[in-house]
Order: structure tokens, then sequence, then C-alpha cells
């Protein structure tokens, strides 16, 4: 069974904990992982892109010339797709890309990253985040008490006190905060590092253990 070593704010040893295996110890899943990224960056995709058809562009309400005697090929609009500022023949139009996985591989997927994080050790527990008044200053003095890099995932529990934390973190760069019921696989795999309070790990071992 995976193990932790739980930090203070100020970067010192605690105590240890053990993390469940089916959550935290399982052989990672790549392709599960490959298909929940896609599948949230295909959710994020806006889908405004549109053209106009010959039936949406100015102009072309004659025929251009009589149908027969001319020589040349019969035509009815001078907004047919073959014509300069005509329309667009299949062409883009507003479309949503989201779409779903099946719940056990988004489950999977989700248990397979948090054990790449463990296994690469690039997951940090901490007891608590919780700070007196919102400062940045103060959130910064923990980052680097407890080796945070940049792009760092910071994942509490949704009964924990951590609004003050969260309003101190948000004017720093490149850092985030989910509560453990939204996390992710898109936002971990993108994190260099993911710290959880002790209960969010708990809270994510009871929802998927």
């Amino acid at each position: 069974m995976p193990k932790m070593v739980v930090l203070n704010q100020q970067g010192k040893e605690l105590h240890e904990i053990t993390l469940s295996e089916e959550v935290f110890g399982i052989e990672p899943n790549q392709q599960c992982i490959f298909d929940a990224i896609v599948m949230q960056r295909a959710s994020l995709r806006q889908g405004t892109h549109d053209t106009k058809g010959r039936s949406e562009v100015s102009g072309g309400g004659r025929k251009p010339w009589r149908q027969k005697g001319t020589g040349r090929a019969r035509q009815g609009s001078t907004r047919a797709t073959q014509w300069r500022g005509g329309g667009t023949v299949f062409g883009p139009t507003p479309r949503s890309y989201s779409y779903r996985l099946n719940k056990k591989v988004r489950r999977l997927a989700l248990k397979s990253i948090l054990s790449e994080k463990v296994l690469n050790s690039d997951m940090i527990v901490v007891d608590a985040l919780k700070l007196e008044a919102p400062k940045t200053k103060a959130f910064n003095e923990i980052i680097a008490a407890i080796q945070a890099p940049k792009k760092t995932l910071f994942v509490v529990s949704a009964n924990e006190d951590f609004e003050n934390a969260f309003y101190s973190m948000r004017n720093i760069p490149s850092m985030q905060m989910l509560t453990a019921d939204g996390i992710n696989v898109y936002d971990i795999a993108n994190a260099n590092k993911v710290v959880f309070t002790e209960a969010a790990v708990k809270d994510v071992e009871e929802a998927f253990a």
C-alpha cells in the first residue's frame, strides 16, 4: 500500500498516512488517461465556427443568362458555390464537440492519473490549507515551505475552511485550487505537482474506493 508523509504549512513532517491501494496504488491505464483528456479538451471547444451556404449569402436572385442557346454552361444563380461570392459547400456550422465516456472508464482514468502522480512522487499531502486572512504573501510562504513548483494543483475538501487560502492563491500565476469532488483527469495531468489536504484524500478515497 502506498504511504505518504503529511506536512504542515511550514513544510515540517507531522506523520505518515497509508493511501488506498484501490485509488492511489493501481497500475495506471494510459489509454484511459488519454481518452479522458481528449474528451475534456473536446468539451472545451466552443464550436462557434460558421460559414454561409448559398441560401445565406447576399445577391443572386436572378438567373444570370437564359438556359439554352448561349453556348455556356447552364447557371441558375450567381450565388451558387462555384461562383466567386457564392456559398460554401459543406462548410463548418455551429456544433458541440462534447461527448461522454463510459462511467467505468472515467473512474479508471481518474484513479490511474492519481496513481501515476504517487508513483512519480508528484503528490504532496498537507494537514490543511488554512489562513487567518486572504494574503498572497502568506500563501507564497506555504508554496516555498512545501516546495511546490509552478503549475501546482491544490485539492481541498469542500468541508474545510479554505476560503482565505483560495483568495490568497488566485493571484499567483499557474496555481489552481479544486475541491475533492471537482477533480478531473486533465487538471491533474496538467499539473507538475498535486497538493492534497488530508481531508481531501479521505474524500477522494470514499468516493472512488
